[in-house]
């Protein structure tokens, strides 16, 4: 009861109640919600402190940024959710709010895009500058022992290596990407490597242009640290997998540099073992295990999950 009461406080208040509603569509820093609500970033600050200690929002740093977003457990995200759903969706001011954070999500996807139009054609050499990409493949074709004859899907494909990797051992390969430059960088390795089996499609990781169902092995390869919301690329990943079908995400630890924000526009600086497997548990998958590839100076983490198997009608009625 004392944690419910405490988290009606918290968010009994406008400014909050907007902020509440702002972290419930995406992972937000102070000074983006700032520039949303239109208010002192101190005075946002400490609007977001009460919504964090009312247990309505958790907070998470990475390097100088702190994110929030809706509490994903705990006494109040219940609460927090359903007050979430009690605003009207008409209401003026939570519309003018999603227009603004409409138009940030826009700067940050059109900042991306120009930076991978820049990067295209020596993609590879700027993947390398932070890890050794072979030992990373190596352990990726160990883990997945992807099954000949299956369809595999590669999420943000970027210059379709891991297409190059996996395509001679499937029957049909599929990579999707957003940018129009690294699908035509894609394409040329895909021709010059003579896998006709495989192809790319230009296509966003949040709604993959591929049915529920299709995909026997999905990898997520050094993209999901450019993502706004990794919980919903993950469960849209696991949406197309087959029963029994295999996912791996590959990425950072948790780590601090900074200027791969500034420089390199990631979003996320890392992520740890129990939030990526709190995700697979939340799309439905069941989480594997993970491998640790040390580099210099930034790790890289293989997390695999799988989507379970649909019991058969001979095995529920013999159970029965």
């Amino acid at each position: 009861m004392d944690h419910l009461l405490a988290g009606l406080r918290a968010a009994a208040e406008p400014t909050r109640l907007r902020l509440l509603a702002l972290c419930a569509h995406a992972e937000l820093t102070v000074s983006e919600l700032t520039q949303i609500v239109g208010q002192s970033q101190p005075r946002v600050s400490r609007h977001l402190k009460l919504l964090v200690e009312g247990r309505m929002l958790d907070r998470f740093r990475e390097g100088t940024w702190a994110f929030y977003r809706l509490a994903d457990d705990g006494p109040c995200a219940d609460l927090a959710r359903t007050l979430v759903d009690l605003v009207p969706a008409d209401d003026p001011q939570l519309g003018r709010d999603l227009e603004r954070l409409g138009a940030i999500k826009d700067a940050r996807a059109k900042a991306a895009h120009a930076y991978f139009a820049r990067n295209a054609h020596r993609w590879n050499q700027i993947r390398s500058l932070h890890v050794e990409e072979g030992s990373v493949e190596r352990a990726l074709i160990e883990i997945l022992d992807v099954p000949a004859g299956g369809t595999f899907l590669d999420v943000g494909t970027g210059t379709g290596r891991m297409l190059e990797i996996f395509g001679p051992r499937v029957e049909r390969g599929i990579g999707i990407d957003l940018s129009h430059d690294m699908l035509s960088v894609a394409r040329s390795q895909l021709e010059r490597a003579g896998l006709r089996n495989c192809q790319v499609r230009h296509g966003d990781m949040y709604n993959l242009p591929i049915g529920a169902g299709t995909a026997d092995v999905v990898t997520v390869h050094l993209v999901l640290h450019y993502a706004d919301d990794p919980a919903a690329a993950i469960a849209e990943a696991a949406r197309v997998l087959k029963p029994g079908g295999r996912l791996a995400v590959v990425d950072f630890a948790p780590h601090e540099l900074e200027e791969l924000r500034s420089e390199h526009q990631h979003r996320r600086l890392g992520f740890g073992d129990a939030e990526v497997e709190s995700w697979f548990h939340a799309a439905g998958l069941n989480p594997t295990g993970s491998r640790k590839l040390p580099g210099t100076p930034l790790t890289v983490v293989i997390w695999t999950a799988t989507r379970p198997e649909i019991p058969s009608i001979a095995k529920n009625r013999s159970a029965a």
